[in-house]
């Protein structure tokens, strides 16, 4: 029979351990949710290269390998349109604009529209099916609207209250697992997601860095992710590709950028009285244009363009005009709404404008597409301090650390000079005006439901 005393500690022990429970949940939940990242983004990027090797396969044998993309990739891009407008909404393009409209989002079911878990699913989906129809789309950008929906998701489970950084945290994961940076994760969650250097969240974003990082590397191994460069500027000629590359990447990035939230607006606008028929037109017509592109490129711009970037790090010179191909296949792919990243599209763009110019110069090629990437990636993105150490990791050309640096610099000013507006906040404004939109046509609504009463 057990006494008073007995009791009193038994229930003195459940409440300690019910405590320290409810302490350590929401970590647990966290780290959970930061290995989670690291596990996906290995398992989409498997599905992402089978997706590529499957179009390559049914485009490259047989008889019909002319007439095939130009059936397939209109479908496709039709076909993930219409899911992404009537199934999964809010999952076109790259995924990064959604993740910096939901942080400046304060209402909780706003923040879901943007990032679920339903939504990442859909946007792994999508942009895996983008890819089998020779979309010029990568799975980077993705991954962050993933990582950032994944931690979105554990805070909700673990009932953590900082939204805000958790979604950082996601992101930065998604960048650093995805492309195997954990230094540019961290620094993409500064530079670009948040604009801002916010010391509260440090920690979170570290962890999640690590954890994801850990993951991805238990499951991939330790690679670099255009394999191992050591170039270096040896004559004057190298070191005249830094101006050039800096400046001729950032007026393509810009062009790229500015064009893309010009347009975009314009289509906006036609798509307004038919939005689901107009928008799966425009992806049809879209897709044909890139299925030409890519037929007369010899298959070269479908896709992310992986091997023929890598191929020009390791100084294997690019057709002369790739990256004028590959440009115009990107940005058709982003203008036509299906989801998909434009990371490593760019990569293969600023890889194949550097391989041309070292090609004219007679300089070396590898040094010439590092920082033709560098010059044209901040181009576009307008984050240099991201472009240099994302670049920097991906090729491990520390011998070139001071070029591309600088190429880095030279390439965002040139840049913002020319487009004041970086690409992915001008496309978060989207989110975030239909968001206040949504708001006050609720608030309307509710107003003609439940009159005042004089």
């Amino acid at each position: 029979m057990p006494t008073f005393y007995s009791k009193y500690k038994l229930a003195r022990r459940s409440r300690v351990l019910r405590g320290s429970f409810d302490l350590w949940k929401p970590r647990l939940v966290f780290w959970a949710g930061a290995l989670a990242i690291g596990v996906m983004s290995v398992a989409f990027a498997k599905a992402a290269d089978l997706a590529q090797q499957a179009f390559a396969g049914i485009t490259t044998s047989g008889r019909w390998t002319y007439l095939l993309p130009l059936i397939l990739s209109p479908a496709g891009f039709a076909l993930s349109a219409w899911l992404a407008i009537t199934v999964f909404p809010n999952s076109q393009g790259s995924g990064i604009p959604q993740a910096i409209a939901a942080r400046h989002l304060h209402d909780n079911e706003e923040r879901s529209r943007l990032l679920s878990l339903r939504l990442a699913f859909g946007k792994i989906l999508l942009t895996i099916l983008g890819l089998l129809c020779g979309a010029s789309i990568g799975r980077e950008g993705p991954t962050v609207q993933v990582g950032a929906s994944f931690m979105l998701g554990a805070a909700r489970f673990g009932g953590i209250a900082q939204a805000r950084g958790l979604i950082l945290a996601g992101s930065a994961a998604g960048i650093a697992a995805a492309f195997n940076t954990p230094l540019a994760g961290i620094v993409f969650a500064i530079e670009e997601m948040s604009r801002t250097y916010e010391s509260r969240s440090n920690g979170v974003v570290l962890t999640a860095v690590i954890l994801s990082g850990l993951a991805a590397l238990a499951l991939s191994g330790s690679y670099n992710y255009f394999g191992t460069a050591s170039v270096a500027p040896m004559h004057l000629m190298d070191w005249a590709l830094v101006p050039i590359c800096g400046v001729g990447g950032g007026i393509l990035g810009a062009g790229f950028s500015g064009f893309a939230l010009h347009i975009g607006l314009r289509i906006r606008r036609w798509a307004q009285p038919a939005p689901l028929k107009r928008m799966v037109l425009l992806a049809g017509i879209c897709g044909l244009a890139v299925a030409v592109i890519g037929v007369i490129s010899g298959g070269d711009t479908f896709g992310t363009s992986y091997q023929q970037a890598r191929g020009a790090v390791e100084g294997h010179a690019t057709p002369a005009l790739f990256f004028i191909a590959k440009l115009f296949a990107s940005f058709l792919s982003m203008m036509s709404g299906i989801p998909g990243g434009i990371f490593a599209p760019s990569l293969a763009v600023g890889a194949g404008f550097g391989s041309t110019i070292g090609s004219m110069f007679g300089t070396s090629i590898a040094l010439a597409a590092i920082l033709g990437m560098a010059g044209y990636f901040a181009g576009v993105v307008q984050a240099p301090m991201t472009a240099f150490v994302i670049i920097l990791e991906m090729t491990g050309d520390h011998q070139a650390v001071i070029p591309i640096m600088a190429v880095s610099m030279i390439g965002y000013l040139t840049s913002r000079l020319l487009s004041r507006e970086p690409l992915y906040h001008g496309l978060s404004r989207n989110y975030i005006a239909a968001a206040i939109r949504a708001r006050r046509a609720a608030a309307g609504f509710e107003m003609r439901r439940h009159p005042a009463k004089d």
